[in-house]
């Protein structure tokens, strides 16, 4: 069985609801029968994930591994099955999905605001109007007493 030594992508993106991880020289490294490999760019150099159904697009892609003049080619598939690979792009995509979560603050835009507060006061005047049709007398009073309050 292979281990994955060193994994960390050269370069992250992120499109509609696909990640590319792109890898370069002495980012990705295996360990096989005591040997480590250096992933060398040659033939394929990226994984692309589905965020929503979180699987590999390019399985097929082949990854060539070099240790001094031998290589080793590995399609991505193969890779996935027969080491820790998938463990490790698992943390890769839980600190995307943190990184994005984290990014996305909500900026509060004084106009937007006001505008929320007329719906809201139309919304309340009709709503008495409806409770005087309807002879509704609670729901009435309760929104008096809002409108007091205010």
């Amino acid at each position: 069985m292979l281990s994955i030594q060193r994994i960390t992508p050269f370069y992250t993106s992120q499109e509609d609801f696909r990640l590319r991880l792109v890898f370069a020289y002495q980012y990705f490294s295996i360990f096989k029968r005591g040997e480590v490999f250096q992933f060398i760019p040659s033939e394929g150099k990226e994984i692309i994930i589905n965020m929503k159904s979180l699987q590999v697009e390019n399985s097929g892609e082949i990854f060539v591994f070099q240790r001094g003049n031998r290589f080793i080619r590995f399609p991505l598939y193969q890779l996935l099955i027969i080491s820790d690979l998938p463990m490790y792009l698992r943390t890769i995509i839980e600190r995307v999905v943190n990184t994005n979560a984290g990014t996305s603050t909500e900026v509060e835009i004084p106009e937007a605001i006001e505008i929320i507060r007329q719906f809201e006061a139309a919304n309340r005047l009709r709503m008495i109007d409806y409770a005087l049709e309807t002879n509704n007398i609670l729901l009435f009073n309760e929104l008096m007493e809002g409108l007091q309050q205010k």
